[in-house]
This record gives structure tokens, sequence and C-alpha cells, in this order.
């Protein structure tokens, strides 16, 4: 009864976890599914599903569902919880899966671990004979869920196991796709760093804006890149990433379309005449602002039977910025006014959400009002001055005027020889020749007065050493006051490049050539944690140089650790 009793009470629990395959190709979703089973009414389930080190793959999708019924032939509650995971693999070969840990009843339960393989589905080539070499992308998205035309920015990383491969990567191609608009940030390669994940070597390639222009599940293709080695040119792609794009909130303005962000709108007369009835003149209407500047649809001069209006030119002043592409668009419309008197020339009403907020904002029509002349009235108010240049102008241009003929004169060359000029050459480059004979005369003087002298004692290598170091030292709170100043006045730039020189100057003080080799120097005569702590900061800053956002209070904060970590390393 003791050993029935067991086997039931082991069996009231049932824990898996299972893959629906376990060979994947390279573009391949992996689908876990955890089924988690509970018969009997007294167990309770005392926390949830733990589950496992997912780091090597992109979770895209999960959900889970709840079923419980009651047996009709043991009157026994049976409650069963299914979740299902769809994970993106970061890169090939054979990957662990861990366990999936639950507690029922103060019991810990867990599946047990297995492997998956994720094959290569593109043919390898010559570029890395062994998996030392391999080079991959890598495309992160840190805010995955935005509203419909909304940006979110996109980091595009570069990994190898050899340091070399990562500067052979170029002709970078940025996704293109009709539900996305893609603007890039800037292509300044970052410092590479040496200790990045997985004992792989890491540099940031590019920083781009991601506009998705539609609700739903968007996903970003790849991002493509070639290596070019000394006999072929491979390409590689990094991997897809998924958006969760939400719609727009209800309650849009009539004249809504899919200007998201923060806008004004002004429309004014650039010519620099007075507007005349069936003459041409500029008017431009100028948006500006921050957001989808360069995707959303421009507001246009609305039709009247007072003027007539030509098709635009669109010019363009954008460049990144925090929250989305940031300038101003002018749309230079050439309209002719019909009529003499006053004249509105409006534009179409125009609103725009701002998702900071998170409400719609209508600015309404825009209004210029000028007064256009007829022919009669310009000519009646033009001073005396005006009307002398025009019929000076139209006389220069309907009359012919004569050329007048010009002579040139030419200089005749005398024939006759001067002895006078060649008696000056002749004394000149006697009075060199002798000035030649005193300099060398003075050289040989000069040379045997050192000879005569006592050469002075070198030293010893340990004294002439101690020497070099005490000039090349460098007082190092000097950098730490000269940053806390480009700090105050955010000068970012010169910042960063005064703290490279920082490095650099600590560097030299132990003769470190590399980043990568003063961290192994301190590693050893400093201790791992202060080797660690280097590593952090020196990543930290590079985060900092590169983001396209620079605030003081992070900056504040970057200087402290600077000034901890510098103070305790530097001799």
């Amino acid at each position: 009864m003791l050993t029935l009793a067991s086997v039931i009470t082991y069996g009231q629990v049932n824990l898996s976890l299972d893959a629906d395959k376990s060979e994947y190709g390279g573009k391949d979703i992996v689908n876990l599914t955890i089924v988690l089973e509970l018969n009997g009414s007294d167990l309770v389930q005392q926390t949830g599903l733990q589950l496992p080190d997912l780091s090597k793959f992109n979770i895209i999708g999960s959900g889970s569902v709840t079923n419980t019924v009651i047996d009709p032939a043991t009157n026994t509650l049976i409650t069963q919880k299914v979740s299902r995971i769809a994970l993106e693999p970061k890169k090939k070969g054979k990957i662990k899966i861990g366990s999936v840990l639950v507690t029922v009843n103060n019991k810990i339960y867990k599946t047990e671990p297995f492997d998956v393989t994720v094959k290569e589905i593109v043919e390898k080539k010559s570029l890395a004979a062994n998996t030392s070499n391999e080079v991959y992308l890598n495309m992160e998205i840190e805010d995955r869920d935005v509203y419909q035309d909304q940006p979110t920015i996109a980091v595009l990383k570069v990994y190898s196991r050899n340091v070399d491969n990562l500067r052979k990567v170029k002709n970078i191609h940025l996704p293109q796709q009709d539900n996305i608009n893609v603007h890039p940030i800037n292509f300044n390669k970052s410092e590479i760093d040496p200790a990045g994940s997985g004992n792989m070597a890491s540099q940031i390639l590019a920083m781009f804006m991601v506009f998705p222009n539609e609700a739903g599940y968007v996903e970003v293709p790849p991002v493509s890149a070639s290596v070019s080695s000394y006999s072929n040119k491979n390409k590689i792609v990094s991997n897809k990433v998924k958006l969760t794009v939400r719609k727009l909130p209800e309650g849009a303005p009539e004249c809504f379309k899919n200007a998201v962000g923060n806008f004004k709108v002004s429309v004014f007369n650039a010519s620099k005449e007075k507007p005349e009835v069936k003459k041409p003149m500029n008017v431009i209407v100028k948006v500006s602002g921050e957001g989808n500047l360069p995707d959303m649809e421009l507001p246009k001069i609305a039709s009247s039977p007072d003027y007539e209006i030509f098709a635009p030119k669109i010019t363009s002043r954008v460049a990144p910025g925090t929250t989305g592409m940031k300038g101003e668009i002018l749309a230079n419309y050439i309209v002719i006014p019909k009529k003499a008197g006053s004249l509105s020339i409006k534009t179409e009403q125009f609103a725009f959400f701002d998702p900071e907020n998170r409400e719609y904002v209508d600015l309404g029509q825009k209004t210029l009002a000028l007064n256009a002349f007829s022919h009669e009235q310009v000519l009646e108010a033009r001073s005396t001055v005006e009307k002398v240049n025009e019929y000076t102008n139209n006389l220069l241009e309907t009359v012919n005027t004569p050329v007048l003929k010009t002579t040139s004169f030419k200089v005749k060359e005398k024939s006759k020889f001067h002895w006078n000029i060649l008696l000056a050459n002749i004394v000149i480059l006697a009075g060199l020749f002798i000035v030649y004979l005193l300099f060398k005369t003075w050289q040989k003087k000069r040379a045997l007065v050192r000879e005569t002298v006592p050469s002075k004692s070198l030293g010893s290598v340990a004294e002439t050493e101690k020497e070099i170091k005490e000039l090349l030292k460098t007082d190092i709170n000097d950098y730490f006051s000269y940053l806390e100043n480009l700090k105050d006045h955010s000068e970012y730039e010169k910042f960063f490049e005064t703290l490279d020189e920082l490095d650099q100057e600590v560097r030299s003080q132990y003769f470190q050539g590399s980043a990568a080799e003063f961290k192994t120097f301190l590693e050893n005569y400093k201790g791992s944690s202060v080797a660690e702590e280097y590593g952090k900061l020196r990543q930290k800053i590079q985060m900092e140089k590169y983001s396209p956002v620079k605030s003081l209070e992070s900056l504040e904060e970057l200087l402290k650790a600077i000034v901890n970590l510098y103070s305790q390393i530097s001799k």
C-alpha cells in the first residue's frame, strides 16, 4: 500500500518541456511547449513557471491556455496549463535548453534539459576556415512597442572571435520594406570591444531609425553587409526583429493623415516684388518640428478662384533628433493672382498626433493675406529712380552699342649688351663663395671644441628610465578638471576626445599600447575586479559617445566613475 501510494502521489504533478523538432534551419522558428498537469484539488501551484536561460534566442511570441476538467471515473479535478513560446536563434550550432521549474505544495518540479541543433543555410566559403573566424551581424532594437509612424532606434553590431574580421565589414545596406521607413542616424564605427559576449569581440557599425507605417506585428528585415578578403567577398546578414505597433487612438480629426510627432506650420511670400495680377510669385508653406517629418503628408495650399497654383518644389532640411527626424520642410508653390485687390491664400487643415502626451493636436488652417495690384497700379507706384533704371535697362537691351577697338602696346627689345649687369653677377657669386669658405672653417673649429669637452656620464638604465618617467608624468587631476569644464559647457565631442587622451596617458604610464593589453595588465597586477571595472567603464564610454541623445545627468555619472577608477590605477 505504501508503494502504491508513493506511485500515485508522484503521478499527481506532470511537468514537461518539448520542442517541435530537434533540428532547425538558419531561419526556422523554435517552438517550445510547456505542459503542467495537476491531478487533484489539494494541489496548489505556489510559483509561476520559471523559464531557463534563453539569452541565445530572441523571444518573438508567447501564449498560454488553462483547461480544468473533472474525471467522472475517479471524480478527480484535473488542471492542465499549456504554454507556447516562439524563439528565434541568435547563432548557429548546438544550443542547450535548460530546465523549467515550478513549486507545487512546497515541492520543486523540473524538466530535463535537452539540445537543439540550428544549421546554417548559407554556404560558407573560405572566409572562415574554422569557428574562430565567424562573423555575424546583430540588429538590436530596445523599444519594440511603439505607435504607428513613431520611430524606434536600431543599433547594428558585428561580432567575431577574430578582431581582424571586424575591419573587413563594408557596404552596409539598411532594410527596405513597404510597411517601414528607415532613416540612418550615423555610420560611425565605435572602438572594438575585445571582451564582448561569449569571448567574442564586438563593434557598433551603424545606428538608424525605423518608422513602422502600419499597425500590428511588423517584422524589420535583416541588414546586409559584405566581408571582403583577399580572395573573395562574402555577404552576411543580421537577424530580423519583430515590432508590436500599436494603432493610433480613436478620435482623430478629419484632417489628420499620418503626421506623428510635434510640428508647426507657417506660410509666407518669398517674392521681393509686389504681388501683381497675372504675374507669378513664390509662396512657401513651411512645416517644422520633430517626428516622421520626411515621410508624412504635407499640408497643401487650398485651391481658390482668386489665384492659380502649380505643383511645389520640396526642399528638405532634416537631421536625426531625440524623438524622430528634426528640422523643416519647405514647399515652394508658384501662385498667380487672377484679380486685383485683397487676396487670401489658405493652406489645408493640418493635425498631428503627439505620442508623448497621447493626444491629437489640430492646427487648423494657416492664412497669408496679400494685396494684389494691377499692372497700371504698379507703374504708378514706381519712383523716378526706378523709372530711370528701367529705361536704362531697356535701352541697353534693345540698342546696339558700338564696340571700341583697343590697341595692345608691346615693349621693344633692346639688342645692346649690358656689361654692368654681368660684372654685378660675378661680384655676387664671388661673395657667396667667400661666405661658404668662412662657414666651413667655423664648422671645423666647433668640432674640435666638442672633442675636448669631456662627455657626461649617462648613468644606469634604471636612473635613465626614472628620469624619463618624471619628465613624462602628467598630473591626472588636470584632466578631471578639464573634463568637468567641458561637461558644464556641453562640449560633448571635445569631452570624449579628452577622455581618450586621458586613457592613453594612463596606459603610457605602464607602457601598455592597446586597451586590451592594459586590461590584461590590470588583471595581473591590480586584480580581476579592477580589470572588470575598467572593461565595463570602456563599454559605457562607447555607448555614451555614440548615443544620439546625451544628457547632463548621464555624463555626471560617467565622470564620477572615471575619476574613481583612474585615480586608483594611475601612478
